[in-house]
């Protein structure tokens, strides 16, 4: 295993948290992601469900998770189901966890082979009253092939179609959203990671490099450090290429006098940073790009401040869409007349800042959570403002990832290059 894994006591105390928000006599069932097909005989990498990890800190295909608190025999109110290995996987994958290893992992007493799941699950299921079945309920999912969490589920409710079922995701998002001391270590080791492949890159931009070129010392640097790469697809967008959100191609040159904009965060130990920073790729800012990323940085210093405990984030976004208004209005690029006519569904920053400014991050780079509560202590944001303007070939992001504290915050990002003058010494050197 490439990172160093959390405490089996974390794992456990995560199983108890779930388990004292379900219904008397409720069961839960999770299982792990497929390893993907892509053609032939080809798959994609391994990646494992975020809530089972969050569960057990199994990070291996075909495991499964029963949790049955009201069970009258003790030793089925946790059990965990993991792939028997045997010598010829152990010659063509490398050998699996065994029962024993699978237990000092988790801290889950109760270990049986993934096949025997169907037997042990009929044995206790008459006991319970309710069982909680998972899925994905991420706002922003959008899911068009059938995940073994759906085969599952499918499953379950023809074979026992008069069990009432309830949902374990409200539980996992409000759960996972709270981040304990392990995994804010966890974030701040990728983070390290990340700033470390930004202090190599930025040794490399000038005219001429391509994006594919900075993407590949990004790879370098956070695989040569425990991380198994990029916690989700890098974006390496120079010049108008930095207007488009999701740019994902990263295969132009680097030109002479334009800006380039790296979105990128390494995951470790299946937790991701998330970072953007902007870049001369002639080693110094023009006068006009100097303007737009203090503007963009005004407000996300102003965005952290306003990130504390109790705080709305729908306040709170209205709140940095002010903030940019202010910073737009200075730059010439809207007017008052266009703030005097804007439509509250689409005020006028949205022509040049058309995203959120904050999601949640963790085990997922845009985390579970729950929008509609308070911001508690624990919650890990991104704070991201950006200005986009096509016209002039210049897009400017900027994002750190804030912890909250119960005075405020903290940022794992704290002590990394971010003022112009910081950057401008740096590509110098």
């Amino acid at each position: 295993m490439r990172y160093t894994a959390l405490s089996s006591t974390h794992y456990s105390n995560n199983r108890k948290r779930f388990a004292s928000r379900m219904e008397e006599k409720g069961l839960a069932i999770f299982t792990s992601n497929d390893i993907y097909p892509t053609s032939a005989d080809g798959t994609l990498p391994f990646k494992q469900h975020s809530d089972i990890f969050y569960l057990t800190g199994v990070d291996q295909e075909e495991t499964m998770l029963i949790l049955f608190p009201d069970a009258t025999n003790p030793a089925h109110r946790e059990m965990l189901f993991v792939r028997e290995t045997n010598d010829h996987i152990a010659v063509w994958e490398g050998a699996k966890l065994n029962k024993a290893q699978a237990k000092d992992r988790t801290g889950v007493n109760t270990i049986y082979w993934t096949t025997e799941f169907e037997k042990m699950l009929h044995t206790v299921i008459g006991e319970a009253s309710s069982i909680y079945l998972n899925s994905n309920e991420h706002s922003r999912a959008t899911i068009e092939v059938q995940t073994r969490e759906m085969r599952l589920s499918k499953w379950f409710r023809e074979k026992y179609p008069h069990h009432t079922i309830d949902r374990s995701a409200p539980i996992m998002h409000a759960l996972r959203a709270v981040k304990d001391e392990e995994e804010i270590a966890q974030i701040q080791k990728a983070v390290d990671i990340t700033h470390n492949g930004l202090l190599r890159v930025m040794k490399l931009i000038r005219p001429g490099v391509m994006e594919y070129v900075i993407e590949a010392e990004f790879a370098h640097e956070f695989l040569s450090n425990g991380s198994r790469g990029f916690g989700y697809t890098p974006i390496i967008a120079s010049g108008e290429s930095a207007c488009v959100l999701h740019y994902i191609d990263n295969d132009k040159p680097c030109k002479e006098g334009d800006v380039i904009l790296l979105d990128v965060g390494a995951e470790y130990g299946n937790y991701s940073a998330d970072m953007t920073r902007c870049l001369p790729v002639s080693g110094k800012f023009t006068e006009r790009q100097k303007d737009v990323y203090n503007a963009v940085l005004s407000v996300m210093k102003q965005a952290t401040a306003f990130l504390k405990p109790g705080v709305i984030m729908s306040e709170y976004h209205v709140a940095v869409g002010e903030m940019m208004t202010v910073e737009l209005l200075k730059l010439n690029l809207i007017s008052e007349e266009d703030v005097k006519n804007q439509s509250s569904s689409w005020p006028a920053y949205k022509k040049y800042f058309m995203h959120g400014t904050s999601h949640f991050l963790g085990l997922d780079v845009h985390d579970v959570g729950n929008w509609n509560k308070p911001i508690e202590v624990g919650n890990v944001f991104t704070v991201e403002p950006g200005i986009y303007i096509p016209e002039e070939n210049l897009g400017i992001r900027l994002e750190n990832n804030i912890v909250i504290t119960e005075n405020g915050n903290r940022d794992l990002f704290a002590n990394f290059p971010l003022e112009v003058e910081e950057i401008e010494a740096l590509c110098a050197k």
